[in-house]
């Protein structure tokens, strides 16, 4: 799988910034996409400094892993809060590049536009990667909200500045929300509907699931492995 070389990952935390503040103009906030087929997870795991940077492919709306991939690489890039895409984009290209299924969406485990620069790390990936993305992130990093009703599916939108950046669902009936915003090329109801529909039983949807777990160690098995 092919991405788009932006700009330089070499860069120091207020360059960092600059770059969000510059991109994050191209970030398109409507839906460009066709039909679903597939859809991937991401997730970093951290060990003695190397990061395993997970990307795992499920079939929608089946939701079977059909493909996956791990890459062990050296962090270079200090943690820093709103900042994290610069840690972690550069792992995950490598694992992207390796996939054998192109996945047609991209759910982060973290934010899009929910962001204090509207640019976090699923509307950077999606830029680079040029694909529909959405930020699926299990803490709130920017904005503020009214709790939703306890149902599944239930939500009440992220609000900055009068603004609407992202929306608080409640995946599961008693469950915490998840905080859903836009990454790239898609819709806020879009990227809510596909959360949703990607949820089976749990708090976090199984692309998230399926990542943590490939990134801890756990290698999925694949729908052609079984």
């Amino acid at each position: 799988m092919q991405y788009r070389s932006l700009h330089s990952w070499d860069v120091t935390p207020a360059e960092a910034r600059e770059l969000q503040n510059r991109l994050r103009t191209r970030v398109i906030e409507a839906d460009q996409f066709g039909t679903i087929n597939t859809v991937a997870g991401v997730d970093i795991g951290l060990k003695k400094g190397i990061a395993l940077a997970s990307v795992v492919v499920l079939s929608f709306p089946e939701l079977q892993v059909v493909d996956s991939e791990v890459a062990e690489c050296p962090v270079r890039f200090p943690y820093i809060p709103g900042l994290l895409s610069f840690r972690e984009i550069p792992p995950l290209l490598t694992a992207f590049t390796r996939l054998q299924t192109e996945p047609d969406l991209v759910i982060v485990d973290g934010q899009g536009i929910a962001h204090p620069r509207r640019f976090g790390l699923a509307s950077h990936l999606g830029l680079i990667l040029d694909k529909p993305t959405i930020g699926c992130a299990k803490s709130r990093l920017w904005g503020r909200y009214e709790e939703p009703g306890q149902e599944q599916g239930a939500y009440t939108n992220l609000i900055d500045k009068g603004a609407v950046i992202g929306v608080a669902v409640r995946t599961r009936t008693n469950v915490r929300v998840v905080y859903v915003s836009i990454g790239h090329r898609i819709s806020l109801d879009s990227a809510r509907t596909l959360t949703l529909a990607c949820c089976q039983g749990y708090r976090l949807p199984e692309t998230t699931r399926h990542a943590h777990n490939a990134a801890s160690g756990k290698i999925p098995k694949t729908r052609k492995q079984s």
